[in-house]
């Protein structure tokens, strides 16, 4: 049986890697494919580090988030101090917790 697999500009970070990796391992994308989504879902990954590899946040905005949590005792969830800060938009959220597992935005 024969899948399909459609993608979006958005998931450019994914064939980058997919790219990438298949490159210097010698293997076939589709190799390759399976191997990234056994990666990220094998273990649950953090938020930030998700965002990061999508594209929708730098290392400076991901530190700059991860302090303001940190001043706030981690009363907030990193999401929520992105999206109020306007350095991510909701769906750009949505997306990466369905990425990490996590489906609801709460």
């Amino acid at each position: 049986m024969q899948t399909s697999i459609y993608y979006t500009k958005k998931d450019q970070w994914l064939l980058d890697k997919i790219y990438n990796k298949a490159q210097f391992e010698r293997r076939s994308k589709s190799a390759v494919i399976l191997s990234i989504l056994e990666q990220y879902f094998t273990r649950k990954r953090k938020i930030g580090e998700i965002l990061q590899d999508m594209g929708y946040v730098s290392q400076n905005q991901l530190t700059k988030g991860l302090k303001i949590q940190k001043q706030q005792r981690g009363n907030q969830l990193l999401g929520e101090i992105l999206l109020s800060h306007s350095i991510i938009k909701k769906k750009d959220l949505q997306r990466a917790l369905a990425l990490q597992g996590d489906r609801n935005l709460n």
